[in-house]
């Protein structure tokens, strides 16, 4: 199985990975959500959906917009970034 980004859930290859502080690689985030040791931008979820709305358009089981939007949806909260704690 492919390493998925716990933040926006882009499937991870070689040289997608993200960057601690020290430069050493991180196998959780992605190179864009995680790029020098933390998250490169401070959004909510919904804005982190919004923003890949656009790439997972097209993929083979995302048509369009609300497709994409409702999948995120589902599928977010069970990253590690998202994950509620209780």
């Amino acid at each position: 199985m492919s390493d998925v980004c716990q933040s926006c859930g882009m499937i991870m290859e070689v040289n997608n990975y993200g960057k601690n502080e020290d430069g050493s690689e991180n196998k959780d985030y992605c190179r864009y959500c995680f790029p020098n040791g933390s998250f490169g931008k401070n959004e909510t979820m919904e804005e982190m959906i919004e923003s890949c709305i656009p790439f997972r358009i097209n993929d083979t089981d995302c048509p369009d917009e609300e497709v994409a939007r409702r999948k995120m949806m589902d599928y977010f909260p069970n990253l590690k970034r998202w994950r509620k704690i209780t």
